[in-house]
C-alpha cells in the first residue's frame, strides 16, 4: 500500500510540471550589444537583465517537487538551462496539498565559442579596414535582414568597386554564420532568425550619425 502510495504521488507530482522553453529576448539584446560594439567599436548603452527572483513559499512536498523539475529539466536540456519555477497551489480531494510547477527553462545566450570569436575577429578586422570608410561615403547601409547592402555603387571609385563588392559578400557569408552559429553553439538552432532580428536592430542602434539603414518596410533612411 505504501509502494502505491508513493508511486501514484509520483504520477501526480509528474502530471504538474510543464516545461516551456522561451526565446530570451533580453539576453539576445545583451549578447548582440557586446558583439557590435566589438566590432565596430561603437559605445554600448545595454544594461544588465534585471535578476530573476524566487516564488516565496514552503511546504513539506516541495523539495520533492523541485526536485523532480530539476531533473526533468537536466534530463531534456542541453545543459545551459536554469529552472525558474512558478508554484499554485491546490487542494487535492485525498487530503494533501499538491504544488503544480511551471518550469521555464531560461537559456543565456553565450557569444564566447571559439567559432563565434573566430568570424567576430574577420569582421572587426573588415570593418577597420573597408567597412567603416564605405558607410562614412554612404556606398553602404545596413539592411532590414541583419545584413550589408551596397546601397550607392557610385559612391565608389570604379577601381575599388570589385573589392567592395567582395568585402560586402564576405561580410554577409559572415553575418549569415554567426546567427547560425550562435543560435546552435546556445542548443537552439531554430532561434537564428528571432537572433538575427535582434542583431539587425543592433546594427543600427550603434551605426554612427549619417550611416544609412532599411526601416522595416525597406525604405532607406539616414541616421
Amino acid at each position: 500500500m505504501r509502494a502505491f502510495l508513493v508511486l501514484s504521488s509520483a504520477v501526480l507530482l509528474a502530471s504538474c510540471v510543464t516545461i516551456n522553453v522561451y526565446f530570451p529576448a533580453a539576453e539576445a539584446q545583451q549578447a548582440a550589444e557586446e558583439f557590435v560594439e566589438d566590432v565596430m567599436g561603437a559605445p554600448s548603452t545595454g544594461k544588465p537583465a534585471d535578476a530573476v527572483k524566487p516564488d516565496s513559499g514552503a511546504s513539506n512536498v516541495q523539495p520533492q517537487v523541485d526536485a523532480f523539475v530539476a531533473a526533468t529539466v537536466n534530463a531534456s536540456s542541453s545543459g545551459h538551462a536554469q529552472v525558474l519555477v512558478a508554484r499554485e497551489w491546490r487542494f487535492d480531494p485525498v487530503g494533501f496539498f499538491i504544488g503544480s510547477a511551471h518550469a521555464q527553462a531560461a537559456v543565456d545566450i553565450s557569444i564566447r565559442t571559439p567559432a563565434v570569436q573566430a568570424i567576430q575577429q574577420r569582421m572587426a578586422e573588415r570593418f577597420q579596414g573597408q567597412l567603416s570608410a564605405l558607410f562614412d561615403s554612404g556606398a553602404v547601409g545596413f539592411g532590414a535582414d541583419g545584413l550589408l547592402v551596397l546601397r550607392d555603387p557610385s559612391k565608389v571609385p570604379l577601381a575599388q568597386r570589385t573589392a567592395a563588392n567582395q568585402a560586402v559578400a564576405d561580410e554577409n557569408r559572415d553575418r549569415k554564420a554567426v546567427y547560425r552559429e550562435i543560435a546552435v553553439a546556445n542548443g537552439h538552432p531554430e532561434w537564428e532568425e528571432q537572433i538575427r532580428a535582434t542583431f539587425a536592430k543592433e546594427w543600427v542602434a550603434q551605426a554612427r550619425a549619417g550611416w544609412w539603414f532599411q526601416d522595416a518596410s525597406g525604405a532607406w533612411k539616414q541616421k
